[in-house]
């Protein structure tokens, strides 16, 4: 009855108890009865924000669902072990990584879709705000840089203020000022710095609260602890008309961290371009003809079966078959080719893909999160997410991060003091040793580097499937080659020689409705008009018509008449033409090398890298192609299962093997290697078994993801020893007092800005063989 007096607000309202928000009972004030309620009633709401993320959800191959989502307010490598810790405590997660450079976080589960939800609310729990992919890209995603921006401004005009006042306190003593003036310029101090740090320092004290009330702690618990510790102790002081007084060394701290968490966010901004660029291709609305009428569909919508009418100049919304018109298309960002290709009716597209010359009707074969353009990014996200040996290694080093530093904060503390010096001297250097141990060089070491060389490489068309894909790779000392699909274009053409134009004529006319490889090959090798005939096809022996009384074929050299063998195997394939079973003409046909293949074959060779031709084709055949390229060890007519066998023998012998395959009969050959690489149509690239994955006709990417592979080793290398150097170093100074706050928060911001200035490099430095 209380509660319906409250809500019809009658007279009797301001007598009657207020019911809890969570379970109805009555409170003695506050929308809860007590805190259990409160933090119930938190995660059930978190829950209900967060309902469309279920929607996202991929179903694994096993029946787990798999969810990715960018995250806010990932600024160290606590926050990352923060975050898994928490999703891994729920029993049905099977999988959960973060990773710190794209702020991206990916967990798989057991159960339900909807699970999703519930776990991605324990995230918010912890205070971190989560948005679907691609809405930051979409969205405003300066909005956290504009914070930062501001609250720098803030910080830096407290602190020029700060040090025209501490410049009259630091060159006089108080004798000579007068005790009231100093307390006068103190307060006047505290004036401009308890606003500030307030103010400026609201992006460290979120942080630092959100995970405290979860019972747990981030980089940023430290600096707020550090930078509180600091004002309240220059009140004290204010208050106490004493002289450590540390108002601009508070400010000045945060000036400095802000301008470090800017310049990181810029970094990692810079880092996420390529993915971004991909997935704005996917926004937008797209001109769906239904019903003879067109209407706008957001892109996100289009569904299999749907018609699309795309214009001159638009990108191709969703993967299709072009049913009507034809045109000219980029296909540079899927292939890596400069050149367009054209496409004609039954042509297959590509979301992403620019039309260039005309306008096109496709028929959409798969929904926009299915589409090669959404696969590229999710094997973008793995490849970043994946846990390399270097990751982990970070990852176990910054877990011990919170425990040290505070030991060593309080060990300083009472260390300075126990020798005799004043508690607020003894505390300063405590504040100092808080801030300057911060990991966040050791957090950036290993993603930025992963992320960049991604980046790098998926602008040459080369798609890393692993995580730690170029760690291994960086090791290779012997690469193993397939021969068809690989070296060669993988299918047969024919041969350039003088061909009798009738003969040729009548060749193709008899080849044109055949889907032989060999008839396939002679039809585009011949430009004319072609004879109308009645073709049987004979399996196992040729083609067969009837010209002007005459028995035409073409086909084998036993069915099309009698002509003798060669005396040895040749390499080359063989079509004969014969009239009434005379023999006229032989074409000859051989799989083509790919155009760059002798000079890869070469720069590897130079690279002290042993190189090596595994074929299941037939020995001659196998024997003149490595013969053409200077491969000296050739092992041909090989079964998939004698090819891995090949392998576990070069690395039972010490080789570091890479093999390189088409992706799909060495499979297995792929999977035995110590690194797999795999040319790809990118008709359906979710098959490929190997680690990377090339777009394009050329085998350049092999060279040059090797050499990315092995900079990017010496980056992460060079990231881990710059960020030991660091600690090495200021570690001890903070502890024996020669470092102040200020160039503590310096030494910190410029540690992580050195390591991902080192990283960078990877971007600005050209392949060398």
């Amino acid at each position: 009855m209380e509660a319906e007096a409250v809500s019809n607000g009658g007279a009797d309202c301001c007598s009657a108890a207020i019911a809890c928000k969570h379970c109805g009972e009555p409170t003695s004030g506050g929308d809860f009865c007590c805190v259990g309620c409160e933090a119930a009633h938190s995660a059930a709401h978190a829950a209900e924000t967060l309902t469309a993320f279920s929607s996202l959800a991929h179903q694994q191959d096993n029946g787990d669902y798999r969810l990715e989502l960018s995250v806010e307010g990932i600024h160290c490598a606590a926050c990352i072990r923060l975050i898994e810790n928490a999703v891994s405590a729920d029993g049905d997660v099977t999988h959960v990584r973060v990773n710190m450079t794209t702020e991206r976080l990916s967990y798989s589960w057991h159960g339900e879709a909807s699970h999703g939800d519930v776990i991605a609310a324990q995230v918010v729990k912890l205070g971190y705000k989560l948005r679907a992919p691609g809405e930051e890209e979409v969205g405003g995603e300066g909005s956290q840089e504009k914070a930062l921006l501001k609250a720098i401004a803030v910080a830096g005009f407290a602190a020029g203020n700060l040090m025209l006042i501490s410049v009259g306190l630091w060159t006089t003593t108080a004798e000579t000022m007068g005790i009231a003036t100093r307390d006068f310029f103190h307060w006047v101090a505290a004036l401009i710095a308890l606003p500030t740090v307030i103010y400026s320092g609201r992006p460290f004290f979120r942080s630092a609260l959100s995970v405290l009330r979860e019972g747990h702690t981030n980089m940023d618990v430290p600096i707020s602890l550090a930078v509180i510790l600091a004002s309240v102790m220059s009140v004290s002081e204010a208050l106490r008309s004493g002289e450590h007084v540390y108002f601009d060394s508070a400010v000045m701290l945060l000036f400095f961290l802000l301008i470090g968490r800017y310049l990181d966010a810029r970094a990692k901004g810079k880092a996420r371009e390529s993915a971004s660029k991909l997935l704005s291709k996917l926004a937008g609305t797209a001109a769906v003809l239904e019903g003879g009428q067109l209407q706008r569909v957001p892109i996100k919508e289009l569904k299999g079966g749907m018609t699309v009418v795309v214009a001159t100049g638009e990108s191709i919304p969703a993967d299709g078959v072009v049913c009507k018109g034809e045109s000219d298309v980029d296909l540079s960002l899927i292939s890596g080719e400069t050149l367009p290709q054209h496409m004609k009716k039954g042509a297959e597209v590509f979301a992403g893909t620019l039309n260039l010359t005309a306008p096109m009707e496709i028929t959409v074969t798969k929904a926009s999160e299915n589409s090669l353009l959404s696969e590229i990014v999710r094997m973008m996200e793995v490849a970043e997410q994946g846990a390399a040996k270097y990751v982990r290694l970070a990852d176990r080093a910054a877990s011990l991060y919170t425990p040290v530093v505070h030991l060593f904060g309080a060990l300083t503390f009472a260390g300075w003091w126990l020798v005799g010096a004043e508690w607020q001297i003894a505390l300063l250097h405590a504040v100092t040793v808080l801030i300057i141990t911060c990991p966040c060089a050791l957090g950036l070491a290993v993603p930025v580097v992963q992320v960049l060389a991604s980046g790098k490489l998926l602008k040459d068309g080369v798609l890393l499937k692993s995580g730690d894909a170029l760690e291994r790779l960086s090791s290779i000392d012997t690469v193993v080659f397939d021969k068809t699909g690989t070296l060669t274009i993988g299918h047969p053409t024919l041969l350039e020689a003088t061909y009798d134009p009738d003969d040729m004529q009548l060749a193709a006319s008899l080849a044109v409705q055949s889907r032989h490889p060999l008839s396939k090959a002679l039809s585009a090798a011949y430009v004319g008009e072609t004879i109308p005939l009645d073709i049987k096809e004979i399996p196992g022996k040729g083609l067969e018509a009837e010209l002007d009384g005459q028995v035409v074929r073409i086909g084998s050299r036993r069915w099309c008449g009698p002509v003798e063998a060669p005396a040895q195997e040749t390499e080359a394939l063989e079509l004969w033409l014969s009239v009434d079973g005379v023999p006229k003409t032989l074409f000859t046909f051989a799989d083509q090398l790919r155009e760059d293949a002798a000079v890869v074959v070469s720069q590897l060779q130079s690279l002290g890298i042993s190189t090596h031709l595994l074929s299941g084709d037939r020995v001659v055949v196998a024997k003149a192609i490595a013969a053409e390229l200077n491969i000296e060890a050739v092992t041909a007519e090989v079964t998939p299962t004698e090819k891995c066998h090949y392998l576990n023998d070069l690395k039972k012998a010490g080789c570091k093997v890479l093999m390189v395959g088409d992706g799909l009969n060495d499979a297995p050959a792929l999977a035995a290697a110590d690194a797999s690489m795999s040319p790809s149509t990118a008709i359906d690239i979710t098959q490929n078994t190997a680690d990377i994955v090339f777009q394009g006709s050329k085998l350049a990417p092999v060279v040059e993801t090797l050499m990315t592979a092995r900079q990017s080793t010496v980056l992460v290398k060079q990231n881990f020893a710059l960020a030991i150097v660091y600690n090495i170093v200021a570690i001890p100074l903070a502890v024996l007092g020669y470092v102040t706050p200020m160039i503590a928060a310096a030494a910190m911001s410029g540690s992580s800005l050195v390591v991902i200035l080192n990283a960078f490099r990877l971007r600005r430095t050209k392949i060398k063989v």
